[in-house]
């Protein structure tokens, strides 16, 4: 890391820049997943002191987050809830050793083989996750995260049933802020005091704007003031350095015998590393001085982090965008930027929680509200329906199968299991979609009429594999008897065994059988078809 003074200058303000946005998301993550405020921010400073110092990208920044919040919320749920949290921490360090190992075997290129409609897919159906499960929240209904869209059905007995009816049980200060929270952020991002002020982000000037409006309550003794822990951040607060060492919690190591630790471990490494190497990439471009990463390196780095995080209590850990972009438009040099927002992490648990303590849960459910909504805004879904049905069918099926499962719980035993399976219906939908254009663009064929007496034209692709074979049998066995067929491979590379059998047999059998005049053009020697001017047969 150079170290100079110009990158002093740059680094120090950007560090800074990256605390403020920083630190009301590594909490409202970490509300987000049902785990504590400290526990997200245990993984911002571990992301931005370790994972900061190993990694070799000069601009990433990691910490939690919103992408993993319903992963690591049905895993805690999985695992027993807050009270086994030491189980779902065995989880986060097995799942950092298995970045590591991906990292040490060079496989830092593998998000190169999942297709982009479904990892687009992926983080549009985690926005739409993310809006669901804090519009609870929104309303002060804080004490279930369970968040299952089912439970907005009349009878069900859930939150979202409790925010129809009756109407007294809604939180009527909490709805204040939050709305208003959701307001303020908007209008930031658009007004004037956004240009003169662009290193303050909306999310902080949320948080600020709903701890003053609260305290202005609570002075005036209104009936809207918002007391209830339940409905504000919780951060311990220590006496002394013993004391806030005790905050720190360790893994459950029997966990790592349990078959759903174990699980969610490899579940968590996927989409984790996955995010990350997304991230990094969007990072490297944004980068002026297009430096790359080494994303082999990137993984170890984020394996460490995660095993780190696990053994202390901490939520997994990414590279996320929302922090690297604003580093590299706070003008960020160098990792020392991401270091020192992580130094003011730290020093802020350590020396004000009583002043996070005054954070109300509505202001970062607007927060993450709006973090869905820039993930799975209408527009996303319009780009791929305009982008053909190639790209729109693999993530579509993708939103579609993570949505049913995690937010529907169709299944109830995989709930929290959705992004997995999603992805993977997402590669199955891809993968048909590849195979459906290749038995398409096998060949062109040629026959205005397709009846007896005409000239048909079938012109092969460059290449013909066994996956064609069923489409060229189907249009050789319906040629019509008496007609003229062209077989051209002129222009074709390669042709699978299965297929030039196939033709064999057509010209051997059939052609005599049906009386067709049959020409084969540009069949190539080691296929071991000659090519003849014209074979036919008649009775």
């Amino acid at each position: 890391m150079n170290l100079n003074l110009k990158n002093l200058k740059a680094d120090l303000p950007a560090g800074l820049v990256v605390f403020l946005v920083a630190l009301p998301l590594c909490i409202a993550i970490a509300v987000a997943s049902g785990a504590t405020p400290f526990s997200g921010l245990i993984a911002g400073i571990i992301g931005g002191l370790v994972v900061g110092s190993l990694s070799n990208s000069p601009l990433s920044v990691s910490g939690p987050a919103a992408g993993l919040a319903t992963l690591v919320s049905g895993a805690i749920i999985a695992l027993g809830g807050l009270e086994s949290y030491g189980l779902f921490l065995c989880a986060v360090v097995l799942a950092g050793i298995i970045q590591i190992v991906l990292g040490v075997l060079k496989l830092g290129g593998i998000a190169n083989y999942i297709p982009s409609s479904v990892i687009k897919g992926l983080l549009t159906s985690i926005g739409i996750l993310i809006i669901a499960k804090q519009i609870p929240h929104i309303f002060g209904r804080d004490k279930d995260e369970s968040g299952h869209l089912i439970d907005v059905l009349p009878f069900t007995g859930g939150d979202w049933h409790e925010l129809l009816v009756p109407l007294q049980k809604i939180e009527v200060g909490v709805v204040i802020i939050s709305l208003l929270s959701i307001l303020i952020m908007v209008l930031w991002d658009k007004s004037p005091l956004k240009k003169k002020l662009p290193y303050i982000p909306s999310a902080l000037v949320a948080v600020v704007f709903g701890i003053a409006l609260n305290q202005i309550w609570i002075a005036a003794s209104s009936n809207l003031q918002i007391i209830e822990e339940s409905h504000l951040i919780v951060l311990p607060v220590a006496k002394n350095a013993r004391e806030f060492l005790g905050f720190f919690t360790l893994p459950d190591f029997n966990g790592f015998t349990n078959g759903t630790v174990i699980m969610y471990g490899f579940i968590i490494a996927i989409i984790a590393s996955l995010e990350t190497l997304l991230s990094i990439e969007a990072v490297d471009n944004l980068d002026p001085e297009r430096r790359l990463t080494n994303t082999n390196r990137e993984l170890i780095a984020q394996g460490t982090g995660n095993t780190l995080s696990g053994l202390i209590g901490g939520l997994p850990i990414t590279s996320v965008i929302v922090r690297s972009s604003a580093n590299v438009n706070a003008g960020a040099k160098t990792k020392l930027s991401a270091i020192l927002h992580a130094i003011l992490l730290l020093l802020t648990v350590i020396l004000i929680p009583g002043i996070l303590n005054m954070i109300p849960k509505g202001a970062l459910a607007a927060i993450l509200i709006l973090t869905g909504w820039k993930l799975a805004k209408p527009a996303v879904f319009k780009g791929f329906w305009n982008a053909g049905k190639y790209q729109f069918i693999p993530f579509i099926v993708t939103v579609v199968v993570i949505i049913a499962v995690d937010l529907f719980a169709i299944v109830p035993a995989l709930s929290g299991k959705g992004l997995i399976i999603g992805v993977l219906a997402g590669i199955i939908a891809a993968t048909g979609a590849i195979l459906h254009g290749n038995l398409k663009n096998s060949y062109f064929f040629h026959s205005e009429k397709h009846s007896e007496g005409d000239t048909i034209n079938i012109k092969l692709s460059e290449e013909v594999s066994f996956l064609n074979k069923a489409s060229i049998r189907q249009t050789l066995d319906h040629m019509p008897p008496n007609s003229s067929v062209i077989i051209d491979a002129s222009n074709t590379h390669y042709i699978d065994f299965d297929v030039l059998e196939l033709i064999k047999e057509f010209k051997d059998i059939k052609v005599p059988l049906k009386n067709i005049q049959l020409q084969l053009k540009g069949f190539k020697e080691a296929y071991k078809i000659d090519n003849s001017h014209t074979v036919s047969s008649s009775h």
